[in-house]
């Protein structure tokens, strides 16, 4: 029966840009593609699909309760006993309103960050077009 039961597990593991925030074997997961909510059981047809900012709920292979994953959007592959989700951010918790102040306070940190940086990048853009077009007119 062990061996039976083994088999009826998948590995999830969600990462970042910067690192592997989740990777353990569950029973079960349910998240949101654009055209709604999915779940996934071991046995479920291998398929990939866009991930809606959310929570992925999941339960773990010794814990029959659900456990909460908050993710910033990202991409999912399901392929046999494997399940991998790539997403922008993830705050694992277990009580939704806790993790929903989380979620508040650090995904709009990590979208500040990225406003600053795309600013940046824009700057630096500009001002390299700015040096070729003066190299250009040095040329002339």
């Amino acid at each position: 029966m062990t061996s039976v039961r083994q088999e009826m597990k998948m590995q999830l593991r969600v990462i970042t840009p910067t690192a592997v925030c989740f990777d353990q074997k569950v029973n079960r997961l349910v998240a949101e593609a654009p055209d709604g909510f999915f779940g996934i059981l071991p046995n479920h047809i291998d398929f990939v699909t866009q991930l809606m900012p959310g929570v992925l709920i999941y339960e773990p292979e010794d814990d029959g309760a659900d456990h909460f994953l908050a993710i910033n959007s990202g991409t999912l592959v399901k392929c046999g006993d494997d399940v991998r989700g790539a997403v922008r951010g993830a705050i694992e918790g277990d009580d939704l309103n806790r993790l929903r102040e989380r979620v508040d306070t650090e995904f709009r940190w990590q979208d500040e960050d990225e406003r600053d940086a795309r600013s940046a990048l824009t700057r630096l853009e500009a001002t390299m077009v700015r040096r070729f077009r003066d190299l250009e007119m040095a040329g002339r």
